[in-house]
C-alpha cells in the first residue's frame, strides 16, 4: 500500500493538500488548476489514492468531493508526515512548549484550505502569554520550517468577542 503514495509529485501535491487539514475537500478540476496538471493526469492520482483507501469520493451534483480518509487505518502517520514537511508540528511544539496559558491554536487562511503557500497564519488565543517568548520562537521555528509564520494573539474574552471575525476565515482548530 505504501508504494501508492509517493509515486509522483502531484500525488504528493494531493496529500500535502488533503492531508494537512483533513476538513479540506476539492474536486478533480479545482485540483487540476491549482496543480497546473492536465484533468487526466489528476483523475488518475485521486482514483489511484481513492482505491488504496486514502481518500474519500462524495459526489455532490455534477461534482465528485475528495478528501483525506480520516478512518484508514494509515491516516494518522500520513497526516503526521505532512504536518512534519510542512513544519506545524514544530510550530506547535514551539508555541506550546513557553509562552504561557494557551487555550486554543488555530491556523487560518491558506494552510486552513491545504495551501502551501510559504506563509503560515497563526491565531494564538490564551491569558497571560508572553510576547515577547512568541516572537522569539517564531523566529526560530521560520529557520526550520522555511516559511513565513505570522502570529496572532488574543485573550480569552478578547477572542469571545470577536471570534466571528476569526473565525469567518478558512480555519482549522489545532489545539
Amino acid at each position: 500500500m505504501l508504494k501508492e503514495l509517493f509515486t509522483s509529485k502531484t500525488r504528493i501535491k494531493l496529500l500535502l493538500k488533503l492531508f494537512l487539514n483533513p476538513d479540506v475537500s476539492s474536486y478533480l478540476r479545482e485540483l487540476a488548476a491549482e496543480f497546473d496538471v492536465s484533468p487526466n493526469a489528476m483523475k488518475e492520482e485521486l482514483d489511484g489514492l481513492s482505491e488504496a483507501g486514502y481518500l474519500n469520493k462524495k459526489k455532490e451534483g455534477r461534482y465528485i468531493f475528495y478528501n483525506a480518509n480520516s478512518s484508514h487505518p494509515f491516516f494518522p502517520e500520513i497526516s503526521s508526515i505532512v504536518r512534519k514537511y510542512i513544519g506545524i508540528d514544530q510550530i506547535l511544539e514551539y508555541i506550546l512548549s513557553t509562552i504561557g496559558d494557551v487555550d486554543s491554536v488555530y491556523i487560518l487562511d491558506d494552510y486552513a484550505k491545504g495551501i502551501d503557500s510559504g506563509i503560515i497564519d497563526v491565531l494564538i488565543i490564551g491569558n497571560e502569554t508572553n510576547s515577547e517568548r512568541i516572537g522569539d520562537l517564531c523566529t526560530k521555528a521560520e529557520e526550520a520550517i522555511k516559511r513565513k509564520i505570522r502570529i496572532m494573539v488574543l485573550d480569552t474574552d478578547e477572542f469571545n468577542k470577536t471570534s466571528n471575525i476569526y473565525l469567518r476565515r478558512p480555519n482549522w482548530k489545532v489545539v
